[in-house]
């Protein structure tokens, strides 16, 4: 699926003195301590900032509802990409070769396409669910319970690890590419090659939940926004003004959280897909190392969703100063109150 970035004046391989080697394709000393750095950051976000959203929902009881719930198990999908994917993909992205075996690399790319679209459904879940809460607060608890949170959950983990599946280990999503894959089977390499069919199905599965989180967001902002002008329109005693105000202030928050969460996963997954989709159609053209930046942007996603969702909330604020203080070892902690009001 890639092309080497550049080509030494002499020319390395992947495993000297192996047949069918790997070019490797050499960065400066410098530029790899950069590399290195950059992803390895990521990677570490995504693990600790995902480790502390789990916690801080499975341990204090205050955080246990639906929601949060689903808040929850997007924090682990993100989690897994961190523990699973990231590191494997630093060193293949900054060696330019693959040491962990041919095995392992169906593995690594099953794992890479399963827990990267599951952050994806989550987030539509997750969208979905605000919408209601934000429309219909009213109604909200009775609509969004913990079996409807349990069936999201459920569907935005298995239906991307089937899909991983097919493409992966059944073999039908190199069919008719018979020549291109001998051509790329060489030791020290993972490419993945996907013919047309199953890079459309996979647009399809970005561009379908990106749609509905872009018009719930759409239509998140307008009510927000009207139900704002009527609470300053209302001129009802002090107290109702207050709680008012309040609700308001909170749907604004919400509608604003939401946005910056589809603006971060769309500038995160646009440029990947985009590039998968020309790859397909245009005989694989995408440089090395643009395939690499489209790639650690969409990982990236994953590391800034505990921002996103989680730090941008004084509850979780609270709970991570708990946890990283030792508090959980307060047999009490767990009911600890983290909210203001």
């Amino acid at each position: 699926m890639t092309s080497n970035l550049s080509q030494p004046d002499t020319v390395q391989f992947c495993y000297e003195n192996v047949n069918r080697s790997c070019i490797k394709s050499s960065y400066s000393p410098a530029s790899r301590v950069i590399l290195y750095t950059v992803f390895g950051f990521g990677s570490l976000l995504a693990i600790f900032g995902n480790f502390l959203v789990m916690m801080s929902v499975l341990h204090f009881k205050q955080l246990h509802s639906p929601a949060n719930f689903l808040i929850a198990s997007l924090a682990c999908a993100d989690f897994l990409v961190g523990v699973t994917v990231m590191p494997f993909s630093m060193v293949r992205s900054v060696e330019s070769c693959w040491y962990f075996g041919a095995r392992f690399c169906a593995l690594h790319s099953s794992c890479d396409v399963a827990f990267c679209y599951s952050s994806l459904f989550h987030l539509c879940f997750i969208s979905i669910d605000r919408y209601v809460a934000v429309t219909d607060p009213l109604v909200y608890p009775t609509k969004f319970t913990v079996s409807v949170s349990g069936v999201c959950i459920s569907i935005s983990w298995i239906l991307p690890i089937v899909y991983s599946g097919a493409v992966f280990y059944t073999g039908v999503s190199d069919d008719g590419m018979e020549e291109l894959v001998s051509a790329l089977n060489c030791v020290g390499g993972c490419q993945i090659v996907i013919n047309q069919g199953w890079v459309l199905i996979s647009v399809l599965i970005f561009f379908i939940p990106s749609l509905i989180m872009v018009i719930l967001y759409g239509k998140i902002f307008i009510v927000a926004k009207q139900q704002a002008l009527k609470i300053e329109n209302t001129g009802s005693k002090a107290e109702s003004q207050s709680y008012k105000s309040r609700v308001a202030k909170r749907e604004r928050k919400a509608a604003k959280t939401l946005g910056v969460t589809v603006v971060a996963f769309m500038i995160s997954w646009l440029p990947y897909t985009i590039d998968i989709l020309i790859d397909a159609f245009m005989g694989f053209i995408t440089p090395a190392y643009i395939y690499e930046i489209c790639c650690w942007g969409a990982y990236y996603n994953s590391a800034m969703n505990p921002l996103i969702y989680a730090l941008f909330y004084p509850w979780f604020r609270k709970a991570m100063k708990v946890i990283l203080t030792g508090g959980l070892l307060n047999g009490s902690s767990s009911n600890i109150s983290l909210f203001l009001e």
